[in-house]
């Protein structure tokens, strides 16, 4: 198994919840999995932007949050974004 950390990217209010830009995460997880890791590291708020955010892997629309992540893949947390 390739063991190339995942990136995680921020973006707007994930920005602002997550106090960083982006971060590595072991690889070998699933989006869920990863969504529940970066809730205990960075706690209640960003657990609120999760739940609503859309996720991005490697620029594609993630819809499966079971399936296994790709080593080295980028995500990106893009959360609801407000204007016109």
């Amino acid at each position: 198994m390739d063991g190339t950390p995942l990136t995680v990217r921020y973006f707007a209010g994930a920005r602002a919840a997550a106090g960083r830009a982006e971060e590595a995460i072991p690889a070998g997880r699933s989006l869920d999995d990863l969504t529940a890791e970066l809730t205990q590291r960075h706690g209640d708020r960003l657990a609120g932007v999760l739940r609503v955010a859309s996720f991005l892997v490697d620029g594609v629309t993630c819809h499966d949050r079971q399936a296994s992540l790709p080593a080295g893949a980028t995500i990106d947390v893009l959360p609801p974004f407000a204007g016109g």
